[in-house]
């Protein structure tokens, strides 16, 4: 008696909830004589068994549900393989292939297939956040179970830059707990702060959870493995509640009134759309390819005939956008480094300072430092106590060395650690002074996940804002009292929490160390002080205490 020939249902049932089962994956279920999934999956769909024989495993064992189905199908029985959202994204379809090729199948004489597809978790949380998959978008999961985690960075990176609205699958586990610090690390090297995120934890599910948050406070909320986190392109907006990526009507269409500028058979023409590549193309042949004003930069292979190649093509469209206002000059290349007699390509910057505690420059270090920035540099005034000098094509054991030769402090600019003193009232209130100075020889300029700022006051009148900083330190009565975690900028800044009063000279320096070193240590890349003592919940025997949250009123633009 011939055998049955098998079949193997590869089924993607969608978020959960039954109402979003395509009619499809019900029968197939029905259909089925076994059921292989993961734990969690078999349970969402129990409601819809019947008689069907039960094969569940846990997670990591995804390989053993393959071969076990591919397995029953050659004993010529129909068996469903069930994956949440759809089983082509990042669920067994693929695996199901890859154990069939290892047995040599073909579709003609070997087990039926059917791929049943279901809703993604891109679109089903997009559903849930309002309409943030408008325009190009992709998918990326952070497990680096199985894919190098360089090429999840790599693939983060592109996204990022073509400003593709990004969703990200698996971004955190028990055990994984960094890439996803490390995703808005390089998110934040390529997109605003503000850039709105959606935050949506099983979706459609009994503990559902959307939360509607922004690319820089994204990691004070709760993150795992049922999370899906899509993260917007540079125009989506959130409006009433809801995330929205425009999809470009607005560029030909007049959106508040029902009469158009353009009749129905002009929308298309090329002169409607002078950012196409049609467009582009027939100005190029008019030998007019400068007038064409692209939103974006044109890549490398559209670039005009007189450019030789790729670096040039590329400060061509910098050098449009330049003109265009989108960009500053402040590239290498731009009109106000162009003339550069060293590497152009190079800005050397370093932070300068007269000292710690001594805030006046002198006519002859003002000079000098005029001097060494020359015509290409410059010298930028910042509210951290330092001038910041920026020198194209600098040498920077040369600079260095003629600024301390002028007797100022040099600091290294960025992700470091840097003391904030006082003036101690011009230098008359001098008893704290050494320490101020000891805690920059121990800590100032060494690397941090993010910039770490120490506010030091020489008196309990705090008149520089040490309590304000991320640790502040205050002098008074002859000891020093401790605060951590506070938050300088944004509508939700906040003062540090008092830790500890009455801490001893000769302990102060070492309590600040370890504070740091916890803090280098453990927090996150990109993490700033007061999000990781918060997260930590104590750092170096100081426990954070939950402060009461400040309400603040939305703003009307101009306030």
């Amino acid at each position: 008696m011939e055998q049955k020939r098998g079949k193997l249902l590869v089924i993607g049932f969608g978020p959960g909830a039954f109402e979003h089962i395509t009619d499809r994956a019900r029968r197939a279920i029905e259909e089925s004589e076994v059921i292989i999934g993961y734990n969690t999956y078999v349970d969402l769909i129990r409601g819809l068994l019947t008689t069907q024989e039960i094969v569940r495993t846990s997670m990591t064992e995804e390989v053993s549900r393959a071969q076990e189905a591919v397995r029953q199908a050659y004993m010529g029985r129909t068996v469903a393989v069930i994956s949440s959202g759809d089983a082509g994204v990042y669920g067994m379809a693929g695996l199901i292939y890859e154990v069939l090729i290892e047995k040599k199948w073909n579709a003609e004489e070997g087990v039926e297939v059917e791929v049943i597809p279901g809703i993604s978790s891109i679109n089903s949380c997009a559903a849930l956040l309002g309409a943030p998959i408008m325009h190009d978008a992709c998918t990326i999961s952070l497990s680096d179970h199985l894919t190098p985690w360089d090429t999840i960075a790599k693939r983060v990176e592109a996204a990022a830059a073509a400003d593709f609205v990004i969703a990200l699958y698996n971004p955190r586990s028990g055990r994984r707990t960094r890439q996803i610090a490390e995703t808005q690390r390089i998110l934040l090297e390529h997109r605003s702060a503000d850039t709105p995120v959606g935050l949506v934890k099983s979706a459609y599910r009994d503990r559902q959870q959307v939360v509607l948050t922004t690319l820089a406070d994204m990691l004070e909320h709760e993150i795992g493995m049922l999370t899906t986190v899509i993260i917007g392109n540079s125009s989506t907006v959130v409006y009433d509640g809801l995330m929205i990526t425009p999809r470009g009507y607005q560029r030909k269409y007049t959106l508040d009134s029902e009469e158009q500028r353009l009749r129905p058979s002009e929308r298309l023409q090329v002169a409607a759309e002078p950012w196409s590549l049609s467009a582009k193309e027939e100005a190029g042949e008019r030998g007019e390819a400068k007038s064409v004003q692209l939103d974006f930069p044109a890549s490398a292979s559209y670039s005009s005939a007189k450019s030789s190649g790729p670096l040039e093509a590329a400060m061509e469209a910098l050098q449009i956008l330049e003109a265009k206002g989108i960009v500053s000059g402040d590239y290498a290349g731009s009109k106000s480094a162009r003339a550069a007699a060293a590497n152009p390509f190079v800005l050397f910057e370093v932070g300068v300072a007269p000292g710690i505690a001594n805030k006046k420059f002198t006519a002859r270090q003002m000079a000098s430092l005029a001097e060494i920035a020359g015509e290409q540099g410059e010298m930028e005034y910042t509210p951290h106590h330092q001038v910041i000098l920026r020198i194209p094509g600098g040498d920077p054991k040369r600079v260095v060395a003629e600024l301390k030769a002028e007797k100022l402090l040099v600091f290294p600019v960025g992700d470091v650690a840097q003391i904030k003193a006082c003036d101690f009232c011009n230098l008359e209130k001098d008893g704290s002074i050494p320490v101020a100075e000891e805690l920059n020889r121990v800590i100032s300029g060494l690397k941090t996940p993010k910039e770490l700022k120490i506010g030091f006051n020489g008196c309990g009148m705090a008149c520089y804002g040490a309590v304000l900083e991320d640790i502040g330190i205050v002098y008074r009565k002859g000891a020093y009292d401790l605060f951590l975690g506070g938050k300088t900028i944004g509508r939700g800044a906040h003062p540090a929490q008092p830790v500890a009063e009455g801490i001893e000279a000769d302990q102060i320096v070492d309590t600040v160390e370890r504070i740091f070193l916890e803090y280098t240590d453990k927090a996150f890349p990109g993490e700033r002080f007061h999000k990781f003592f918060k997260r930590a919940g104590k750092v170096a025997g100081f426990r954070h205490q939950e402060q009461a949250i400040v309400a603040v009123a939305d703003a009307v633009c101009g306030d």
